[in-house]
């Protein structure tokens, strides 16, 4: 106990925080404890194309954006690079499915590119797609 009544009395504070770093290199404080880290691996690229260009079509559907031509200004892409993207859309939704549920890569390259999937896109028969899409996978697979 202080001998002084002027001086406070000592007391501790325990909380945690964590510091982050911004974008522009400006530190963050919050407090609790750190996130857990994101999952080892990336996703590949042709699923978040897939993811895109299942946002673009709900923002055409919704109105929220007029045409593709003001999603290309918007997304600073050209009209045919939106068009390719859009043209995911095209897959079946089983081959659609496969590739948003891809699981997550941790090394080396991609097992399906956007460019690969062109040639299935432009079979109009479902059934068509499937085959030419598992004959694919099996071919990157090996």
């Amino acid at each position: 106990m202080p001998k002084n009544n002027s001086e406070p009395p000592i007391a501790t504070v325990t909380k945690s925080f964590t510091v982050t770093r911004s974008s522009h290199g400006r530190r963050r404080v919050r407090a609790g404890s750190p996130p857990t880290p994101p999952p080892a691996g990336r996703l590949p690229r042709v699923t978040k194309l897939l993811a895109l260009a299942i946002h673009f079509d709900e923002l055409l559907r919704t109105g929220a954006v007029a045409s593709q031509a003001e999603l290309a200004r918007l997304g600073r892409v050209t009209r045919p690079r939106l068009t390719q993207i859009m043209d995911l859309l095209y897959l079946c939704p089983s081959i659609q499915t496969e590739i948003l549920h891809h699981p997550l890569i941790t090394s080396g390259r991609d097992p399906i590119t956007e460019r690969e999937l062109r040639g299935i896109i432009r079979q109009p028969d479902w059934a068509g797609q499937r085959r030419l899409y598992d004959r694919l996978v099996r071919r990157n697979s090996d």
